[in-house]
């Protein structure tokens, strides 16, 4: 069973932020003592920037412990696969890694990350309540504002820099590297929630650090480390060497100052050329006007960008889902992204309180809630839910998605298009509803 590190069922009932005091305090534990160690040490950080960024913040922070950088192995699980996967799982055993470190890769249950009694820290953001058996849990999902992993690193981090190290014996060394940690921050956190954040409390403060590289500079470096992870090459290896490598973001945007920048750039523009050639696609929408369907045949992974640009244009009274899928990114398989339809009826509200059940709660009829909505479409198939298995409706319930057979994705679709005008409200009226209709049982018991 995986440790917790303290109760995260009821973290958001705490003033603790962004993760359990408990969960907080284990993990810099468990980051001390596999530095102590100087043993083998594999890390499993996410391809986007959220993840790449809170896995150097782990790295580099480990190194300034003591952990020699020849101990350190980084590992990326192949395209359209995930760390839970069987395959993966041989492959991240075959390491025989001493400790295992796994950032803002999502969480599920089931068996343990490597095989063995291997320590393994999850450092995440994801919604979940269940987790790989035997790991330490430091989750940043049960307490709103919702952190992105990239914060929850730093906020882990930081403190240990206080610490003496070897190497790093000089207040110059250490004032370079917490700057390093703090622009992985910003450019992690960012990556997920967009250049135009505004870093409010409880957010540690990064007014020096925009000030000092400008959001002009970290978006740009931002887009060009997301951009070889969206290629058909699939490269992300790439990213993480011109990230580790690079001394200031500065570096990361301009191509002369190494091989894998340049390539950086070489894959955004092959990313804008796959948008452009699947960005007229016309959509399709569900028999209940709720979910509109953006049909694509791409090897890159662009299915997320284009979701989110019809998100931001299609309107209608009763949309709530822009959903992109694509058929050609993994033989075989769909994999889906669907973001808010906020130019049509769909609502967000940024740090709106997660339930203790993924995708319920009392305020489903008020935002609108992906992964709600998906699980409720699949259960009208009966067994297709359970045929989709763990990587359907993954993410958070405003940016959700999956990878799943084909077949089982067109029986999805099926239902949605089969779902009647009659059996949805507006989003505008269900929230009209939610707001006004108190004096219900529901009510007088939640009083009582």
């Amino acid at each position: 069973m995986a440790q917790s590190g303290g109760d995260s069922s009821s973290a958001e009932n705490r003033e603790e932020w962004p993760a359990p005091a408990a969960q907080v305090s284990a993990a810099r534990d468990f980051l001390q003592k596999c530095a102590k160690s100087n043993t083998r040490t594999l890390l499993l950080p996410d391809k986007d920037a959220d993840g790449l960024c809170s896995g150097l913040v782990v790295y580099h922070t480990l190194v300034y412990l003591g952990l020699e950088p020849e101990n350190i192995s980084v590992y990326f699980p192949a395209k359209g696969s995930n760390v839970h996967a069987p395959a993966e799982r041989a492959a991240i055993s075959g390491f025989n890694a001493n400790h295992v470190i796994v950032t803002d890769q999502g969480s599920r249950g089931g068996p343990s990350i490597a095989e063995g009694d291997v320590p393994t820290l999850i450092i995440d953001h994801h919604w979940s309540t269940v987790f790989p058996d035997g790991a330490l849990v430091c989750s940043a999902a049960h307490c709103p504002p919702v952190a992105t992993s990239a914060t929850l690193a730093y906020i882990i981090c930081k403190p240990l820099l206080k610490e003496r190290a070897a190497g790093f014996s000089d207040a110059s060394s250490r004032e370079a590297l917490q700057e390093r940690l703090d622009y992985l921050c910003a450019m992690g956190t960012m990556g997920d929630l967009g250049t135009s954040f505004k870093w409010e409390p409880p957010f540690p403060d990064m007014l020096d650090c925009l000030k000092k590289w400008t959001k002009k500079v970290l978006g740009e470096a931002i887009g060009l480390i997301n951009a070889p992870r969206r290629t058909g090459e699939y490269d992300v290896e790439t990213a993480w060497r011109a990230l580790l490598h690079a001394s200031t973001p500065r570096d990361l945007i301009d191509p002369a100052s190494s091989k894998d920048v340049r390539r950086l750039f070489t894959a955004r523009a092959d990313v804008k050329a796959a948008v452009d050639r699947v960005a007229r696609q016309p959509p399709k929408f569900s028999g209940d006007g709720r979910v509109a369907l953006i049909r694509i045949s791409s090897p890159a992974q662009v299915h997320p960008l284009i979701a989110t640009r019809w998100s931001s244009s299609l309107k209608g009274a009763r949309l709530e889902v822009v959903m992109c899928a694509n058929d050609g990114y993994s033989p075989g398989m769909t994999n889906f992204a669907c973001r808010i339809a906020r130019a049509g009826g769909g609502t967000a509200k940024v740090g709106a309180k997660r339930k203790a059940q993924e995708g319920t709660g009392d305020d489903a009829g008020r935002e609108t809630d992906i992964i709600a909505i998906l699980k409720e479409y699949a259960s009208r198939v009966p067994g297709l839910r359970e045929s989709m298995g763990d990587d359907f409706a993954r993410g958070h319930k405003q940016a959700s998605g999956g990878i799943v057979r084909s077949e089982d994705f067109e029986k999805l679709w099926e239902a949605m298009l089969n779902a009647q005008a009659d059996e949805a409200e507006s989003p505008a009226k269900r929230r009209k509803n939610a707001a006004t209709q108190k004096n219900t049982l529901e009510g007088w018991l939640k009083k009582a």
